[in-house]
């Protein structure tokens, strides 16, 4: 059973949301020889003001 965690910030749309797990599954099924029907993908969203890199918060970052 794989499982797939994806952690990005939110603010995507559902369209996108089903284009990725379905991007995702497509990926896994033709390189990983996984079974989609046994797959799970989980998108896991933050808040910018609750990530941060090189100790600036994404929402004080200018190429976020």
């Amino acid at each position: 059973m794989p499982f797939v965690v994806v952690h990005m910030w939110e603010g995507r749309s559902l369209e996108d949301k089903r284009a990725l797990t379905r991007a995702i599954t497509d990926a896994m099924v033709t390189h990983a020889h996984a079974q989609p029907d046994a797959l799970h993908v989980v998108i896991q969203e933050y808040p910018r003001e609750n990530w941060a890199r090189g100790g600036v918060l994404g929402i004080d970052r200018s190429d976020a």
